[in-house]
């Protein structure tokens, strides 16, 4: 359910905005993305897993934050971040 390392890595270096960033809104939101999709997998099998959908859902509650946070600050960075990730909105 958890990210590996190496992809954790890949997605720091696909989405960073300069060298050595690992906090910026687009990496954390690029973070985040992929372990909603992987515990959204996981739900397919495992229906009744309760304990672990609060957790989901605090993480949608967080991604939306951000995303709000970015496009409060820039709407073409925002729009670019929506495009890159396939995000719905």
């Amino acid at each position: 359910m958890s990210v590996t390392a190496e992809r954790k890595a890949e997605l720091i270096k696909d989405n960073a905005t300069k060298s050595g960033d690992t906090g910026s809104p687009e990496v954390q939101i690029a973070i985040l993305t992929e372990r909603i999709t992987n515990l959204t997998e996981h739900f397919k099998q495992h229906k009744k897993d309760n304990h672990s959908r609060r957790g989901l859902l605090k993480m949608v509650s967080l991604r939306r934050q951000l995303l709000d946070y970015v496009k409060a600050k820039d709407e073409a960075r925002y729009q670019g971040i929506i495009q890159k990730l396939g995000i719905r909105r």
